[in-house]
């Protein structure tokens, strides 16, 4: 979903701002970290749709007139909210994603809309334990998992996102 269908529909985005925000509150206090006023700003940026966002894009939104942020900032805070699974990072699109699960680790496994540019997280235990099973009889030790499907959302082929 691009920005600007993220407020399309029945869909309340900015319900899934909150709900993020108020996970990583929780998140970062039960595990002692902080949830920095710089690192809140770069999740919100992440999560401002259902699209991923690339580094440089969320460096911009942050930028002030005469103070604006810099990218080792941006860099740390995405290292952070990656390392306590907050975000995921998408390969494809050297881009980052909300985790809409953060609450336990898990192999990152997605849809993206190639012409609209939603991102569709997927939790599928079987697929992961698939992909694991056939790594070990292939010798392979799976340091970690992430899938991504790329093609078209139902809504860019005509019909409706649930």
């Amino acid at each position: 979903m691009t920005r600007e269908a993220a407020t399309r529909g029945d869909h309340n985005h900015q319900q899934c701002i909150d709900l993020a925000l108020d996970r990583a509150h929780r998140l970062c206090e039960e595990n002692g970290s902080r949830l920095t006023a710089r690192r809140r700003q770069v999740l919100e940026q992440v999560w401002r749709g259902h699209d991923a966002v690339k580094a440089y894009d969320i460096l911009e939104e942050l930028g002030e007139p005469r103070r604006t942020a810099k990218p080792p900032t941006v860099y740390r805070a995405l290292r952070f909210l990656q390392s306590h699974g907050l975000i995921h990072r998408l390969e494809s699109l050297n881009a980052f994603v909300g985790c809409s699960d953060p609450q336990e680790a898990h192999p990152g496994h997605f849809f993206i809309c190639t012409q609209c540019g939603v991102v569709r997280e997927l939790h599928d235990d079987t697929l992961a334990r698939r992909v694991a099973h056939r790594a070990e009889g292939e010798g392979f030790a799976v340091e970690s998992q992430t899938l991504e499907v790329q093609g078209r959302c139902a809504q860019c082929q005509g019909g409706q996102i649930s």
